[in-house]
């Protein structure tokens, strides 16, 4: 049986706001729904999220025309406030987040499983535009 080796892609932000107000937009669902997209033609309509080991989320993510959508979901394996967040999606891979205060700003680290479908460049661009709505919401919020 052949066995395939993992490839993981890192993407980060540096955000301009003390790290409690930063997990707090990253993990509070009335605040999930605004920054959560890839692009201006996508949005998260809805966003459930049980913020402890074992707990879960989804988040739906729909074309803003209505022509696809899917559910982004998985379990929460490990939650160390203001620090980490080790999860498992739905197809199995793994997503680790790591939250630390440089200075006066909260560094940001997503490191994710790639998956099979897409090329790797198209999904850190994804990631990292997410990323990037989330940055630009938290500073304006803040």
């Amino acid at each position: 049986m052949e066995t395939k080796e993992k490839t993981y892609i890192t993407v980060h932000a540096s955000i301009n706001a003390p790290i409690e107000k930063v997990w707090k937009h990253w993990n509070t669902p009335e605040d999930i729904v605004h920054w959560n997209s890839a692009s201006p033609e996508w949005h998260t309509p809805r966003a459930t999220i049980d913020l402890r080991p074992g707990g879960k989320f989804t988040y739906r993510m729909e074309a803003k025309d209505g022509s696809m959508g899917f559910d982004f979901w998985g379990t929460f394996d490990d939650v160390a406030v203001n620090k980490h967040i080790h999860m498992t999606l739905g197809d199995n891979r793994t997503v680790n987040i790591f939250f630390k205060t440089v200075g006066t700003h909260t560094e940001v680290i997503e490191t994710f499983e790639a998956e099979s479908e897409n090329p790797i460049e198209m999904q850190q661009q994804g990631w990292q535009a997410i990323l990037m709505n989330f940055k630009r919401f938290v500073e304006k919020a803040h």
